[in-house]
This record gives structure tokens, sequence and C-alpha cells, in this order.
């Protein structure tokens, strides 16, 4: 008897989960995310959402889990990457996070990551600093998720943005995910640093 599928079996099953307080928008970079590999992608993806007790302040996440396979639990469970937009959500979700998952952090919103390898980047300052505003902390970090692990191209993750941004944002949004890109970039320059002898 032929037994059905598990995602378990589906070794392209990729688990990510954006999280962090409402207002931040992690739910608009998911829906971005997901439609980035969902329609530019071709791939199988949901993306779910939960809040806090209030739309903004609470706690938030969005979940995009996708596969060339089919999706039989449409969750994240064991996440491949985990974005921590601030110390709590970071404490509340880094033990979902696989032993070689992937876990960024904003530098100055998390000053207590696990004992474990981080990648910490200012996205938020960042932002506020380059684009005046802070809102646009998430589009940011999106950028550098895509540069830093290639899960979507980035013709596909600026054609997400370009469909779900309202006209009022666009412009803002295109120019934050090039600095996330730029983040990236100079995160990968610093870790092909030489490192200095240990006596």
């Amino acid at each position: 008897m032929k037994t059905r599928r598990t995602d378990a079996e589906h070794e392209d099953r990729y688990d990510i989960r954006l999280s962090g307080s409402g207002g931040q928008g992690l739910v608009f970079a998911g829906t971005i995310l997901a439609e980035a590999v969902g329609i530019h992608e071709g791939k199988n993806v949901s993306q779910t959402q939960s809040y806090g007790p209030e739309a903004r302040g609470g706690a938030s996440r969005s979940d995009i889990v996708f596969s060339s396979g089919d999706i039989y639990y449409p969750k994240a469970l064991k996440l491949d990457l985990l974005l921590a937009l601030t110390q709590e959500s970071c404490d509340t979700y880094y033990l979902n996070l696989k032993d070689d998952g992937i876990l960024i952090t904003d530098s100055d919103l998390v000053d207590q990551p696990p004992a474990r390898e981080v990648i910490s980047l200012p996205f938020t300052r960042t932002a506020r600093e380059n684009l005046g505003t802070p809102v646009v902390a998430n589009i940011i970090a999106l950028g550098a998720i895509v540069a830093l692990t290639k899960i979507v191209s980035k013709e596909s993750i600026l054609e997400g943005i370009k469909s779900k941004s309202p006209k009022a944002m666009l412009d803002l949004n295109l120019k934050a995910v090039e600095l996330g890109f730029d983040l990236a970039r100079k995160e990968k320059r610093s870790k092909k640093k030489p490192q200095p002898a240990r006596i």
C-alpha cells in the first residue's frame, strides 16, 4: 500500500518566520515574500499570520512555507529562517529554529541574542537614517534576507514589492529593499575578512 508523502519528505520545503511586534509591517513583508515565491518563482506557498492582543505593540508574526512539492501542513514548524525584530520575539521563537537554521535580528532592538550564530543588522536605524522613517525597516530586512539566502531572486522580490505596495509607498519601499541588499553585501564582505589568530 502506497502511503502519502509528508512535508518532511520534501527536502526543498522551507519554513520562514518573520517576527516582532504589531506595527512593524511583518505581515505585509510576509505577503510580499509569499507572492514572490508563489507567483514569480512558481512554487507552492502558504502564508499565515498571528497578531497579539493589540494591532500595534502586541506580538506579531508571519509564517511563509514554500516547496516545489505539496504542502500538507501550512504552518511553519521547524524554522529554516527566523527574522526577529524585537527581543521578545527572538526569545520566544528561536527554540523553533533548526540546528542549521538562520537567525537574523535587528541589532538595535535585539541586544541579547541567544548563544548561537546570529546575523545582526541595523534595520531600523538604517531606515531612520537613510529614509527618515523606521516604518520600512521590514522591507530593508526583507531585502537582506533575499540577498543573504537567495531563497528567491532579486527580480522576484522587486515584482512582489511593486505588486503589493500602495502607490504612495512604492518608491520608498524600492529604496528600502535596495538598502537591505546593501546591508547583506556588507555582511558578506565582513565575514570574508581574515580573523586574527588566537594566542
